[in-house]
């Protein structure tokens, strides 16, 4: 078993089952530091001796570069089942990712490092989605910001390899009228427009239903995001109610996807 895999499927099934981000990362950090070793077994102490390899994440690469599936992956992957076995075959057959967010708006690294990380994930390409103006908590891209995020996707694509492509995007609110929270000109610039709700999540079911069907029908949404709203780890927070047939035979009819 090649240890960057490993590393890589420990972690995905760390976060499977809800462990902490710093766990999850020593498990990246680990596949980061792997990625420059040579074929053939690799002594514990040896892997230890790169930079962010641990005891644990240590013996992992020992075990998987001598052939065998190290047993911390196998404990964890045997509590997960067939349905952590399917995530992660689903995870490593993704060519890209339509929804991420970088440290322009609420997520938490720069567009640059975002990148790199896609394309050693395999990944073809991956579309930044940002969040726009209106939602001030997540430092949404006012259309200035926006045109500039732009400038920045052009000229990363101006030197980056050939085999990856950082596509332009936005996660654009739906405002409660069902408009869209961004200059149109600007929307008809972008690769990728994810639409989402993130006001008022608690309204009543027909008004909720009206925007929602306004935006999907919006010719510039290709992508209707987190249609539920609803949060399922911690405090939690319930899903918004909608006639969710008829909000989906729109995105059907519209070509939005789910």
């Amino acid at each position: 078993m090649d240890p960057v895999e490993a590393l890589r499927r420990i972690a995905f099934l760390l976060e499977w089952n809800g462990a902490s981000p710093y766990r999850v990362r020593a498990f990246h950090t680990a596949a980061d530091a792997a990625r420059g070793l040579p074929p053939g077994p690799v002594p514990a102490a040896r892997a230890q001796q790169l930079r962010g390899v641990g005891p644990v994440t240590a013996a992992v690469i020992a075990e998987a570069s001598a052939g065998r599936t190290p047993a911390y992956l196998a404990d964890l992957a045997t509590a997960a089942g067939p349905a952590g076995q399917a995530g992660w075959d689903l995870a490593a057959a993704a060519q890209g990712d339509c929804h991420l967010h970088s440290d322009w708006s609420d997520g938490g690294h720069p567009i640059e490092e975002m990148a790199e990380a896609a394309r050693e994930l395999g990944h073809r390409w991956a579309v930044l989605t940002d969040h726009s103006p209106r939602l001030t908590i997540a430092h949404g891209l006012s259309p200035d910001r926006l045109r500039l995020q732009l400038d920045t996707v052009a000229a990363y694509n101006a030197v980056a390899d050939g085999g990856f492509r950082l596509l332009t995007g936005i996660e654009c609110d739906i405002l409660e009228d069902g408009s869209l929270d961004q200059e149109p000109e600007l929307l008809d610039r972008l690769d990728v427009v994810v639409v989402s709700v993130h006001s008022k999540l608690r309204s009543d079911p027909e008004p909720m239903t009206d925007r929602m069907l306004s935006a999907v029908r919006n010719p510039r949404a290709d992508v209707l995001g987190h249609c539920t709203g609803r949060i399922v780890t911690g405090r939690g927070r319930p899903q918004s109610r909608f006639d969710a047939a008829a909000v989906f035979a729109a995105c059907a009819d519209a070509g939005t996807a789910v």
